[in-house]
């Protein structure tokens, strides 16, 4: 027995009701900050330089200046200046494709160097403490790079 139109705009009408609470579902779970993060960096001792595999930033008289070919720079360096983590309290599992990331703080005289493991949202303190980045927040910090001209 064939179905007939109206039939059919019922089944579609109830398939599209199915995937927007599903993905609002997914948002819901994704979206929010966990309660148990806690910021990265001390607001009296805030974000000074960044370097993340040769790519880097810098703040200059209030403003950041970036590697010639970041193009999100301000985006960049607000995503890492305000990230939030979650620490942990075990060594947990993770690829082997890892960032290494230089970190250095408004008036300390050292850098700290960090691993940052961006498939899972992972970083290694210098002092081998583990932390999670939430979801909702590991897309920024990531550099949107321009792509170098290639030589003919």
């Amino acid at each position: 027995m064939a179905l007939s139109r109206k039939s059919w705009n019922y089944i579609i009408i109830g398939a599209s009701v199915f995937m927007i609470a599903v993905l609002s579902f997914i948002n819901d779970k994704t979206a929010d900050v966990p309660d148990d993060t806690v910021p990265l960096f001390d607001p009296q001792l805030p974000l000074k330089q960044l370097q993340l595999d040769g790519i880097w930033l810098s703040q200059q008289d209030g403003q950041w200046q970036c590697h010639s070919q970041v193009l999100n720079c301000q985006q960049w360096a607000l995503s890492w200046q305000n990230i939030s983590v979650s620490p942990l309290k075990n060594q947990p599992e993770h690829s082997l494709k890892e960032q290494t990331l230089s970190i250095a703080i408004d008036n300390m005289q050292t850098t700290q160097l960090w691993r940052y493991f961006p498939n899972e949202g992972l970083l290694q303190s210098s002092s081998q403490n583990w932390y999670l980045v939430p979801p909702s927040l590991r897309a920024g910090l990531q550099p949107i790079l321009a792509i170098p001209p290639q030589s003919k």
